[in-house]
């Protein structure tokens, strides 16, 4: 479903992601893990198109999307939720999840058959729009939020509204950086449930990057691990783990591996 090859950007002279070749299937979801500043999230944005590639190419479905803009990658059908949220903060959590429902459903030709102008259906549409984005809320356990504006939300909820917006576009590659940041210890089993859940949605490939090892160990198919930019190491999640490639870069030891 997606794949990344010889994938590099260089800042300067510091290569922040450095020739990482890798594939992702449907129905994984492949835990990106490493020390702070190993590029996992620069890796996430070359992916998802917040950065262009210095070299190598962004695959999905067998199409090379490398030249596309963010936005018509997430056309293409890849979802992203970012470290920091992404909301429209004057916007109430409802609008901010019909919203994402109706840019997936215009995206795919169903908001009439001539478009705008066709505002009748349009105006019909809106009360399916408002209904899947109330179902959505519930699943976040925002539901009786529906009327707040984004900007007034707790932390721990402005990120259960991302992931609900996340949800909405109903991508085939899912996205999560850290989606449990900032989450109090009672919050984080809900953004829990909703991976699991759609870890069970088979035809969709989740990535997530997440520091919280036990998170990654409860949910994760897969594991790769960057370090200083480089792919040093994937595989099975209790392998990975036990690695000592791995010990020594949590460890902030030097890590002398090519990348793979």
């Amino acid at each position: 479903m997606l794949e990344t090859r010889d994938l590099t950007i260089r800042f300067g002279g510091h290569v922040a992601v450095d020739h990482v070749s890798c594939a992702f299937a449907p129905g994984t979801l492949t835990a990106i893990v490493g020390p702070n500043g190993a590029g996992k999230t620069t890796y996430f944005n070359l992916i998802s198109g917040q950065l262009r590639a210095t070299e190598g190419t962004v695959r999905l479905g067998g199409e090379d999307i490398t030249a596309l803009p963010a936005p018509l990658r997430t056309r293409r059908g890849l979802g992203r939720a970012f470290q920091l949220t992404q909301l429209f903060a004057n916007l109430t959590v409802q609008e901010n999840v019909r919203l994402a429902v109706q840019a997936r459903e215009t995206g795919r030709g169903r908001a009439g058959l001539f478009g705008a102008l066709d505002v009748f259906r349009v105006w019909l549409d809106r009360r399916d729009w408002l209904d899947e984005a109330q179902q959505i809320l519930a699943q976040v356990r925002l539901a009786d939020k529906a009327g707040v504006h984004a900007s007034s939300l707790p932390h721990g909820d402005q990120r259960k509204l991302e992931v609900a917006i996340l949800i909405a576009l109903d991508p085939q590659v899912f996205m999560f950086d850290e989606p449990t940041a900032g989450m109090s210890v009672d919050e984080v089993p809900v953004i829990l449930d909703l991976l699991r859940t759609l870890k069970r949605r088979r035809e969709r490939t989740i990535l997530l990057v997440e520091h919280k090892m036990d998170v990654v160990r409860e949910l994760a198919d897969r594991i790769i691990v960057l370090h200083n930019g480089a792919l040093v190491a994937d595989g099975d999640p209790a392998a990975v783990i036990a690695s000592p490639v791995v010990q020594q870069a949590y460890l902030g030891v030097a890590v002398e591996a090519e990348p793979r």
